[in-house]
């Protein structure tokens, strides 16, 4: 019989409790970096949730499931990955102790913990429900009036704007990003960065949302990793880097324009039909290798008279093709990725050839330049382009990739704020009693303010766990709505707005002052009086505390909630001698097991 392991609620609780105690040494704005050091002796340094938790070695399966979860938010919203620890933590304590205290559970001294395993099961499933119905609501009526709405213009524009404007606020939301990420000393550089990457793409209105898509999605081969010089050497070069040099000395032509071609698969012989193969296989050996020379040669001629001088090929060539193609002055570049042939041809508007005998004049792409470019200690191909290729620098490889990494997430992060998402749900309050609930709350020019329960593109929010403090009073006030609560209601609202508090009390956990001043700034504002002038300190809180995206926060504790239900709907581990099929078929499930996910 195979070995099986009953999962418990506290199993679960210390495992993330363990993760936890990793992400809080980096956590907050005085958190500080992790150092790894692997087997090779290899360091690596890094403050970012995601590459923290995805460099452990765990060994239990529920870590795994939790770091999986982690990944795939990250790499949907790019920010959060530490606040996703700490509020799965926090939830799961919550429901360990309003689990505990229900009668069934209290009663029953069944070892197992089957009844608590239950109760925990029923208040996921309740938390998760109140999120995808009413939370929405909560958040639209009592958090998004308290923000403003940046536009990605506002990244782009070149004009000094006095304090407090958009421009400034876009920057500072930026600016946030980078200090939990690379720490306060670069946080500003990198911010300059991003905004100037923006500004280069020269499209307004949605055209600039797609621009920032297609950063998203190439954003591989739209930069460039540098090691050896210092971080502020990084910058923007337009056109187009390929990181891989010239396999065949490269030649200077002295013409305005190059012609090149990208192909796909090898320079080979032209293929035969069967008759002809019968005959070379009566053949020697010397005799095939001279007709496969005489082939290649004629593919290097028919290059030769499009005026092709430059090859670019996905796969790495032999030797013969390389000696021809020097011999006749064509340079060729091998080992491209598919990510940069994919960016060249968006570039020079052909397409790729994947068959080389197929190379028509369509096929040419005509570039202003093509010569070696000198990054660091390595040589690469520079060929000219519309977009501006993003050099980043750093004293060590592991520093490059993870200044990399951290623009790339806020990337996502932005993609994220800036994408059209509306609150439309209404099952809790309507419009009319959103508008009454807050009206007197609204500055009078409402100049920068959002529409009243919806959250429109680039809805932020100051720092500081204000999200968090908005949201817990908004709950505990849903909480006191409840009317004839019962001995066997369980008020989840309650439950999710104790869960919440997590966040700022790490956040001030050495500031003790800075939680207090916080709490009643917001409660202030949850409450205002009458003919209450709006707080002239707000600029300089939102200084020191930065801003917030309301919607990677919102999207960040729905997918926290989804994690919890599934790490509570485990009850027992098995452990196999043997790996998994490649392929498993579950009944009324669509599951397929791909060869690199096969676990033992």
């Amino acid at each position: 019989m195979l070995p099986m392991e009953h999962i418990h609620l506290k199993n679960v609780l210390q495992t993330v409790c363990a993760l936890e105690s990793v992400i809080l040494r980096s956590f907050g704005p005085e958190g500080g970096q992790v150092l790894f050091t692997r087997d090779t002796g290899q360091v690596m340094l890094s403050r970012s949730g995601a590459r923290i938790l995805t460099a452990l070695h765990l060994e239990h399966p529920l870590a795994r499931i939790v770091v999986e979860c982690v990944r795939k938010h990250s790499a949907s919203v790019g920010d959060g990955s530490k606040t996703f620890i700490l509020l799965l933590a926090s939830c799961l304590r919550m429901i360990h102790a309003t689990a505990c205290k229900e009668p069934n559970v209290s009663q029953s001294y069944n070892s197992t913990g089957a009844a608590e395993a239950s109760a925990a099961r029923r208040l996921a499933d309740k938390l998760l429900a109140f999120a995808l119905t009413e939370l929405d609501d909560l958040i639209a009526a009592n958090v998004v009036p308290h923000g403003f709405c940046v536009s990605l213009e506002d990244f782009t524009t070149k004009t000094k704007l006095p304090a407090h404007s958009n421009s400034l606020s876009a920057k500072m939301l930026l600016s946030s990003f980078f200090h939990t990420r690379l720490g306060y000393v670069h946080c500003d550089f990198f911010s300059d960065l991003t905004c100037d990457m923006l500004r280069h793409w020269e499209f307004k209105g949605d055209q600039l949302f797609s621009a920032l898509q297609f950063l998203n999605d190439n954003f591989p081969a739209l930069h460039t990793q540098v090691s050896g010089l210092p971080v502020g050497s990084s910058r923007l070069i337009e056109g187009q880097v390929i990181q891989r040099d010239f396999a065949t000395p490269f030649l200077q032509v002295n013409k305005k324009t190059v012609k090149a071609v990208a192909f796909t698969g090898y320079l080979q012989p032209k293929l035969l039909n069967p008759g002809d193969v019968l005959e070379l296989e009566k053949t020697s050996i010397m005799h095939f290798n001279a007709w496969t020379e005489r082939s290649v040669e004629c593919l290097i001629k028919t290059l030769q008279s499009l005026g092709v001088s430059v090859l670019f090929c996905e796969a790495k060539q032999s030797a013969a093709v390389l000696a021809l193609a020097t011999h006749a002055g064509i340079s060729v570049v091998e080992c491209v990725s598919e990510e940069e042939l994919s960016l060249f041809a968006r570039l020079s508007g052909v397409t790729p050839v994947s068959d080389c005998w197929m190379v028509q004049p369509e096929n040419v792409a005509t570039l202003s330049f093509c010569r070696p470019i000198l990054l660091g200690a390595h040589r690469y191909a520079y060929t000219s382009g519309v977009f501006n290729i993003l050099v980043i620098c750093a004293p060590g490889e592991g520093q490059a990739d993870q200044c990399a990494k951290a623009i790339q997430d806020a990337n996502r992060m932005l993609l994220t704020t800036m994408q059209p998402v509306c609150l439309h749900k209404t099952t809790a309050l309507n419009k009319c009693e959103i508008t009454r609930l807050h009206a007197a709350s609204l500055p009078k020019d409402g100049a920068n303010r959002c529409d009243i329960g919806v959250l429109k593109p680039g809805c932020v929010i100051p720092g500081g766990g204000t999200f968090e403090f908005l949201l817990h009073c908004s709950l505990l006030q849903h909480h006191s709505s409840v009317s004839n609560p019962t001995n066997t209601d369980v008020h989840i609202s309650r439950i999710l707005a104790k869960a919440l508090l997590v966040v700022p009390c790490q956040i001030y956990c050495r500031n003790p002052k800075g939680f207090l001043q916080t709490q009643t700034r917001v409660m202030k504002t949850q409450n205002p009086k009458p003919n209450q002038a709006e707080d002239p300190e707000k600029g300089a809180f939102m200084t020191n505390t930065g801003l917030d995206s309301i919607s990677c926060k919102s999207q960040l504790l729905l997918d926290v909630l989804q994690c919890v239900t599934s790490l509570l709907q485990v009850n027992m581990m098995f452990r196999t001698h043997m790996a998994l099929q490649k392929t498993h078929k579950i009944t009324n499930t669509s599951w397929e097991q791909t060869e690199d996910e096969t676990e033992d």
